[in-house]
């Protein structure tokens, strides 16, 4: 059943190329037609020669072109998956250069703090000029599936400024399940589980195995040193709120006002290298990937071979709308009385079922009154970031 489907930032080559990948895989998506748009040339045109790589050597129907015009590659479209990142590396460099020479330590900075902020104020009016345009031009009722950082405010803005069907997709709840299912020993897909939340905060409310509470086990695991100390910020969360988050440490630190506030608590919580806390973490390894990428073609040595889909959400949602057949998954939309308990209009995470008729969010009811707290810790920001981008007010 093929699609159109328009990929706004192709350039971010990884993750094009996974999403790609997962999209062929489905049979129910056969000879689909993959817009790609960028910016940036060179990286949109090697991430185009290999999507036509993709379908020769995997013997699929389909088509894959690429253009510099935005609007050319909305038009008709049945999906627009956004996954673009405004101002590159060189933005990023700023976000994080420029706290740190104030004081503010970040591991990541790209959803909260200044950094959050900075990339915020960049990304919104993109989104919602994206939004604009596939109003106009793509088929009715075609959805957006947004990927961009930082997810809260970005969605929160959306759901304010924009018209059309969206959704934002983040991978926290499928790889923390998988660390659950490694901690206790049993396989991810017999666990059953309810979050709700936000994105980057989002809280596991129930847990269990064959109808067996997990939390037990999982609270005894993980305070064996050898599992604390490899998520500490998490632990000491777990501990102090009672329910597991979906969030490493090193995202976490941000997201609260204790971890990151001095040199102490940064050698007690932060000590980890890469995403355990350490100062910059996430900046280093993306400076790292875009001077691996900008040294060659690597592409070229890419296997083109299709086999298992990864953990993202994007493929199986574009299936479930294409066959009617139902999918639930955790997404970002517009609290419009999911959870009783944030605030009307922010943005939050939770159980979203797609088919052909669209997508369709679950009601959560109230979260446990010390989550909602901290969630709503995040949520004035959040709320005030995506005003300040729709508004450009300064102040």
């Amino acid at each position: 059943m093929s699609k159109k489907i328009a990929m706004i930032g192709a350039g971010s080559i990884v993750f094009c190329k996974t999403l790609m990948s997962d999209i062929l895989a489905a049979p129910a998506l056969a000879g689909s037609e993959f817009a790609l748009v960028d910016v940036a040339e060179e990286k949109l045109r090697r991430m185009e020669e290999f999507g036509r790589r993709m379908l020769a050597d995997n013997g699929l129907p389909g088509s894959v072109w690429a253009t510099l015009d935005r609007r050319e590659a909305m038009k008709d479209a049945d999906f627009v998956v956004v996954m673009l990142q405004i101002g590159g590396i060189q933005a990023f460099e700023f976000d994080y250069q420029i706290p740190f020479r104030y004081g503010v330590d970040q591991c990541v900075g790209d959803s909260l703090g200044p950094g959050g902020v900075f990339r915020a104020l960049r990304t919104i009016p993109v989104l919602v000029e994206i939004a604009r345009e596939m109003k106009a031009l793509a088929r009715p009722g075609a959805i957006m599936l947004q990927y961009a950082n930082p997810m809260a405010a970005n969605c929160l803005a959306l759901g304010k400024a924009a018209d059309v069907p969206f959704v934002g997709l983040c991978h926290g709840v499928q790889t923390t399940l998988d660390l659950i299912s490694r901690y206790c020993g049993v396989p991810k897909e017999e666990i059953s589980y309810t979050c709700g939340g936000i994105n980057h905060m989002d809280w596991f409310l129930t847990l269990e195995h064959k109808g067996r509470d997990l939390y037990p086990t999982l609270r005894e695991v993980f305070e064996k040193p050898e599992y604390y100390k490899n998520e500490k910020v998490r632990g000491e969360v777990f501990r102090h709120f009672g329910y597991f988050m979906t969030e490493s440490t090193g995202h976490l630190s941000e997201y609260v006002p204790w971890f990151r506030k001095n040199k102490k608590a940064l050698d007690l919580y932060c000590d980890e290298p890469g995403f355990g806390g350490e100062t910059g973490a996430y900046y280093t390894w993306c400076k790292t990937i875009a001077a691996k990428y900008a040294e060659r073609d690597v592409l070229k040595d890419e296997p083109t071979r299709i086999e298992n889909r990864s953990v993202e959400y994007c493929s199986y949602i574009l299936e479930a709308v294409a066959t009617g057949q139902p999918f639930r998954f955790m997404g970002n939309v517009r609290n419009d009385g999911y959870i009783v308990n944030l605030p009307r209009g922010c943005c939050v995470e939770v159980p979203v079922f797609a088919d052909d008729t669209g997508l369709h969010p679950t009601f959560v009811g109230e979260l446990p009154p010390q989550c909602a707290a901290l969630c709503l810790s995040n949520i004035n920001s959040q709320i005030l970031a995506a005003d300040a981008a729709l508004d450009a007010d300064t102040e």
